[in-house]
């Protein structure tokens, strides 16, 4: 009986060892033998609205990128490089009602990004990412505009890091 017990503990020890799933979710597509710096510029917010957007959105890009690859941030001549601009931010009324006022608006916000991998060729991405959040009308802008803009940043970083380094 003992000679059982230890030989299934071989093979479902065996099993499991074979069995075991491995992915990584850090830098999805960078090769850290050739890639090892990013520079990432400041985006100027191009639209008259919330000034600081810009800070809010530098500050989640680059947590993201620092954080979640093995890249060193540099102040030039990196392997990566980021740059865009806020060319977006409108608010316009969702859910008319029969009085002609809309009950919900929505703010959205699009970022135009420029991804240039000086290490790995066709691996640039030069494209726009958009993304809103609607609101109750009746509750006025200057009191949900902050949570809004962490909501709708944290969106677009997580699209412009799916688009450029994680490869989705």
């Amino acid at each position: 009986m003992r000679v059982y017990y230890i030989w299934s503990m071989v093979v479902a020890g065996s099993i499991f060892a074979a069995c075991s799933i491995s992915y990584k979710l850090e830098g999805g597509s960078i090769n850290y033998d050739m890639t090892k710096t990013i520079h990432i510029s400041e985006f100027p917010n191009r639209t008259p609205n919330y000034p600081l957007l810009t800070q809010v959105f530098d500050l989640a890009l680059r947590k993201r990128f620092i954080e979640q690859t093995r890249l060193k941030e540099v102040s030039g001549n990196a392997d990566i490089e980021i740059e865009g601009e806020i060319t977006g931010y409108q608010l316009t009324g969702q859910a008319v009602k029969g009085d002609d006022f809309a009950s919900e608006t929505r703010l959205t916000v699009s970022i135009r990004v420029h991804y240039i991998n000086n290490k790995e060729a066709n691996k640039d991405v030069d494209q726009t990412f958009s993304a809103f959040r609607q609101f109750s009308s009746s509750s006025p802008l200057e009191s949900v505009e902050g949570q809004l803009i962490e909501e709708i940043v944290n969106e677009i970083v997580d699209m412009i890091y799916n688009a450029t380094v994680a490869n989705w």
